[in-house]
């Protein structure tokens, strides 16, 4: 745990803790009720709106975990903190001018799941105009939709083989990573300076395609050697990531340059501040 983080919200600052083994963020609760509230007793408001969840059977309360955060003498104090999930379930029963905005963001992006669903072709058109608003070039979007595909017909295959979901797709993925560019998916993140952020998002278009073609190469290593449960399938996922290992190899001695960079393009610092500027341009139009 890293408990020494402050987002700054307006002039206004939340404890936050990075826990590593989730990879999640975690959010002093009181701060932020203090921050949406303006309340001069944020401890007090917090324990009336536990109250107030738990008569409405919300479970929520029960899922708070407290983490000894630095307060403002210096010292360190059990605080409830919450993920970006439960802490958004708070700030929905905070009845607040400034909690309007993460609640018309979320019904919005409610709306936009349920379209969505309705029609599966709409999650391609966010995505792509999700990256265009980042700063992505249109070259760089195509072969990271391409990316998700190739991703997906890996995982499809691992599926069929009897590869389980969580522990062992991460498991393969780590032979693969470690196979191609000699880092497992967290040495790799962890280079780049990533926490949160989607490793392949960060990824140059050099080492998206090396990493599409180590993922496409064990898929198909896979279907010609009918591999079966997690042993097989780790061999094989060596074996696909190596072969865009020595791609990477022959890349860097022709160009004498390293292809794997600790650069990375997503900054997410100003995540909240976005969405309340986005919430409150929309509610203003």
């Amino acid at each position: 745990m890293d408990n020494n983080k402050i987002r700054l919200f307006e002039d206004r600052r939340v404890r936050t803790a990075w826990d590593e083994e989730r990879e999640e963020w975690l959010f002093s609760v009181v701060d932020t009720v203090e921050v949406l509230t303006g309340t001069d007793n944020p401890r007090r408001y917090w324990s009336d709106l536990k109250r107030k969840l738990k008569t409405e059977g919300s479970q929520l309360y029960e899922k708070i975990v407290q983490l000894k955060l630095k307060a403002a003498d210096g010292k360190r104090y059990d605080t409830d903190v919450a993920n970006a999930e439960q802490l958004l379930r708070i700030i929905q029963s905070i009845p607040s001018p400034k909690a309007e905005p993460f609640k018309m963001w979320l019904a919005r992006v409610g709306s936009e799941r349920i379209d969505e669903t309705i029609d599966p072709e709409l999650t391609i058109d966010r995505a792509l105009e999700t990256y265009l608003k980042k700063g992505y070039s249109r070259e760089w979007i195509n072969q990271r939709l391409q990316a998700i595909q190739v991703r997906k017909e890996l995982t499809d295959e691992w599926d069929d083989r009897g590869i389980q979901k969580g522990i062992e797709y991460a498991i393969l993925t780590d032979e693969i990573s470690k196979a191609w560019s000699g880092m497992t998916t967290r040495q790799y993140k962890n280079y780049k300076g990533l926490k949160k952020e989607n490793l392949r998002d960060n990824m140059s278009t050099l080492e998206l395609v090396l990493n599409m073609l180590a993922e496409a190469t064990t898929t198909e290593l896979a279907k010609a050697h009918d591999a079966r449960g997690l042993s097989e399938n780790q061999q094989v996922a060596r074996r696909g990531g190596k072969v865009a290992g020595n791609a990477r190899k022959e890349i860097e001695t022709d160009t004498g340059k390293p292809v794997i960079t600790a650069q990375n393009a997503v900054d997410f610092s100003k995540l909240i501040s976005n969405v309340i500027e986005g919430s409150a341009d929309n509610e203003n139009k």
